[in-house]
């Protein structure tokens, strides 16, 4: 028994849209920095945006356990079973210090491992990015107001050869040396989900992560580039999941390496060159 809806998804948009506007609220101000037990950043932004997401989720699916990102940092971790929230109130903090607009809202559902639903929202550019079982959309949001609904798929592998996105604040040596089974003809680095948006929206074909991640950074970018009809699997082709906890020297809710594609010809079998 699934809980996705059209009217769930309708209200996480909503919830995305108000979480950005108090991002936004505090990103045109100076921003005060604070760093967290693992030394990551975070900011004021982070915790007001998760707080409001939470309220929201809690009226639009009571019950629902919420892992969301600055509330595990404080040690709050609801057991999970088949069905949960995954939430990044701020994906891409760095980038938000930074001021380059590249940061991201990220709400997802998850049941039974697998990511059904997820909003993906980028305040400071206006492109919030949504998938579920209906499949995926693009909604341009103006002064905080959502516009019309456009339906966004992937392209097919362009016969010159595949777009790779890159983390713009996290490289590392394997992902610099990993070499697709396809000619690369661009790449391009960007900051947080955004990447798995651009190609649900048919701007880009491959984005490979040999480095580490949380569930959270990526749920809801993965729901909406399987709603848009690309995949997400581990380097060997094997499935992705989520609700990974217990593992003996492993944080709860940590990710493997991964590659995002927009066909599944780039990520089975895919290897990392050396």
């Amino acid at each position: 028994m699934t809980i996705a809806s059209p009217a769930l998804l309708d209200g996480l948009i909503a919830a995305s849209i108000e979480a950005g506007r108090i991002i936004l609220d505090v990103y045109a101000r100076p921003i005060d920095v604070a760093f967290k037990a693992d030394a990551s950043p975070v900011t004021e932004a982070d915790g007001r945006a998760e707080a409001s997401l939470i309220a929201a989720l809690a009226v639009l699916a009571p019950g629902v356990p919420v892992v969301a990102e600055e509330s595990v940092a404080a040690g709050r971790v609801p057991p999970v079973a088949d069905c949960f929230f995954l939430v990044d109130p701020l994906d891409g903090t760095k980038e938000f210090i930074g001021g380059n607009g590249e940061f991201t809202v990220n709400v997802a559902l998850i049941e039974r491992g697998v990511p059904v639903m997820g909003v993906v929202y980028a305040p400071a550019i206006g492109r919030l990015f949504a998938g579920g079982p209906d499949g995926a959309a693009e909604i341009a949001v103006t002064d905080g107001s959502a516009g019309a609904r456009r339906s966004i798929r992937v392209r097919p592998l362009p016969a010159k050869g595949a777009v790779l996105l890159v983390s713009r604040s996290h490289g590392t040596v394997a992902t610099d040396a990993f070499r697709p089974a396809v000619p690369v003809v661009g790449r391009r680095a960007i900051g947080s989900s955004l990447k798995f948006g651009l190609i649900a929206a048919g701007e880009a074909d491959l984005y490979p992560r040999f480095g580490p991640t949380m569930e959270w950074d990526t749920a809801a970018g993965d729901a909406v580039l399987r709603a848009a009809g690309g995949v997400m699997t581990l380097p060997d082709g094997a499935p992705f999941l989520y609700g990974k906890r217990g593992r003996p020297g492993l944080a709860d809710f940590a990710n493997p390496s991964f590659i995002a594609a927009s066909d599944p010809c780039l990520t089975a079998g895919c290897r990392v060159a050396g």
